[in-house]
């Protein structure tokens, strides 16, 4: 575990939840680069050398998805049927009552007798549970001012809301994820073989403790029944670790906390289409090599320590990918490009063809294949930008029915890979497309754009027609005043074609002048009104 880096894995309502086509295409080479920098960590993920996922995480960051804390209820809202809980945040955390769970009453208890000492070990074999609570009642029949209760992170806090919780615990693992209070088994949708879903469930039914669930993840199949044991029993482990911490537990204060992102990732999607995992940090290479080591030891040599003399975003060119990627406009490669505007309510996408017209197309045919295109890209930004909330995109008018089914179809497909639960509807009579995905932590925003050099951030810069004269008043005080007699201009190559240009030429004037010749040199990489003065040792003159 990488406790420097406070960072989760997904929640469990994108465990069983994701959206997946029902003919996956073959799973793409991925590669994990992970940056250890002042601030934190920045994890990076390529799918077949092209940039998907971007998170970034600041070294103090708290209340990360999946953490578990001992909340106080500050205030009950019967009009939202919901309460505010204290969890130690600037702002008090959301519980609505249906994110209470149907075990509520059995966990209520729980937290109740190991706090008082009643309870003497962590176990639920003979715990006897409470009646559910009723899905349809209300907030004030639940909980009441002042009362703790065990709340877990479902949603980050963003932009001014305060975290989201949920009382219906769950702790995540490679193969399984742990459901205390309830005997169901439950088997991921994603595993489609009815044969491997029957005998997953007699596996783990043979193996579960009493009074806890299990929901089996998609990682699990083909996976040994030791394996699944040894999943359940780190699980359990934990719940020990969170009885043991909630005996002496003040309100607000975290009784489990998540593994590091970049482990919860690995735990998450390691598999056989992972190449490489880059890291450049000693620490984390030995922490993250060890863990990989022991959830999949044959994949312990894919965890490599970058040891170059440039950065490693330089030297695999990921900054290159990440300032192309991310900005208002994204090309795609085909030529065509999409605009990304961002609200306070919503996300929207325009898709625009550009340049990418192919005569022998009429213009329907033009108009699928540059949204077609363009989905791949737009479902590729949702994931890098982890955009959530509401995304509306228009894309380029098609006439044919056929034509808006096969594009609805295509962004069915391609986000049957994003791992946060989603939903895609229909293009409608105006030609808009709506997405609705989960949010779970903010928005991913990189900036890409640099301070100008010439107008140091102003937007504004000296005038042009003074340039020539600013020039040579400095010539004339480095002549004059400081005593130079050998000196070179350089500027770029615009100004000095003004001044070398013509008879007689600016610079033929200034050696009638002051009776010395100055050489000049042109530079590309000089912004339009730069220029610099150099002595006889090439050292620059300061002004």
């Amino acid at each position: 575990m990488l406790p420097f880096l406070s960072l989760s894995s997904d929640s469990l309502y994108a465990v069983h939840h994701t959206f997946m086509s029902e003919n996956p295409s073959p799973r793409p080479n991925k590669s994990l680069f992970v940056s250890n920098t002042p601030n934190g960590v920045e994890i990076v993920m390529f799918e077949d050398k092209r940039l998907v996922e971007l998170t970034q995480d600041s070294a103090d960051k708290e209340y990360s998805v999946g953490d578990i804390y001992l909340g106080k209820v500050k205030k009950v809202i019967p009009g939202l049927n919901a309460c505010f809980v204290d969890i130690g945040y600037e702002k008090d955390a959301f519980l609505h009552y249906l994110d209470l769970g149907p075990q509520f009453n059995s966990l209520k208890k729980y937290t109740e007798d190991v706090m008082s000492g009643k309870r003497k070990n962590s176990t639920l074999q003979h715990f006897r549970p409470e009646t559910d609570i009723n899905k349809d009642g209300t907030i004030v029949d639940a909980v009441e001012k002042g009362q703790l209760v065990l709340v877990q992170v479902v949603k980050e806090p963003i932009s001014t809301k305060g975290p989201r919780l949920s009382a219906e615990l769950s702790i995540a693992g490679r193969y399984v994820v742990l459901v205390p209070f309830t005997d169901s088994v439950s088997i991921s949708k994603k595993i489609s073989d009815y044969a491997e879903k029957k005998r997953l469930k007699q596996v783990v039914l043979g193996i579960k403790p009493k009074n806890f669930g299990i929901i089996v993840r998609t990682a699990a199949a083909a996976a040994e029944a030791e394996e699944l044991e040894k999943d359940i029993r780190e699980l359990i482990e934990k719940w020990e670790n969170c009885f043991k911490a909630l005996k002496t537990a003040k309100p607000a204060d975290r009784v489990i906390q998540e593994m590091a992102r970049t482990t919860g990732m690995l735990r998450d999607l390691l598999n056989d289409s992972f190449t490489s995992i880059w890291i450049d940090d000693p620490r984390t290479h030995e922490e993250v090599k060890d863990y990989v080591a022991t959830i999949a030891p044959e994949k312990a040599e894919i965890v490599k320590l970058y040891k170059g003399k440039t950065s490693m975003y330089e030297h695999f060119h990921i900054d290159k990918q990440i300032k192309a990627t991310f900005g208002k406009n994204v090309t795609i490669p085909g030529g065509a490009y999409i605009i990304i505007e961002h609200t306070e309510a919503l996300h929207v996408v325009d898709v625009n063809s550009g340049n990418r017209l192919k005569s022998e197309l009429d213009q329907e045919s033009n108009a699928i294949h540059t949204n077609l295109e363009a989905a791949e890209e737009i479902a590729r930004q949702l994931r890098l930008r982890d955009m959530g909330g509401i995304i509306v995109i228009d894309f380029i008018d098609m006439k044919k029915a056929s034509h808006k089914k096969d594009l609805y179809d295509k962004m069915v497909a391609i986000m049957a890979t994003d791992r946060a639960k989603h939903t895609v509807l229909p293009i409608s009579k105006f030609g808009l497309m709506q997405i609705t995905r989960q949010r779970v932590r903010p928005e991913i925003n990189v900036a890409i754009t640099e301070t100008c050099p010439a107008c140091e951030g102003t937007g504004t810069i000296q005038p042009s027609i003074l340039v020539t004269d600013q020039i040579e008043t400095n010539l004339r005080y480095i002549l004059t005043e400081q005593n130079e007699k050998k000196l070179r201009l350089h500027l770029h190559p615009y100004l000095a074609a003004y001044l070398t240009s013509g008879f007689p030429s600016k610079r033929m004037r200034w050696f009638m002048k002051y009776k010395v010749w100055i050489p000049i040199q042109s530079e590309n990489s000089y912004h339009m009104t730069e220029y610099h003065f150099f002595n006889s040792n090439d050292e620059q003159i300061s002004l």
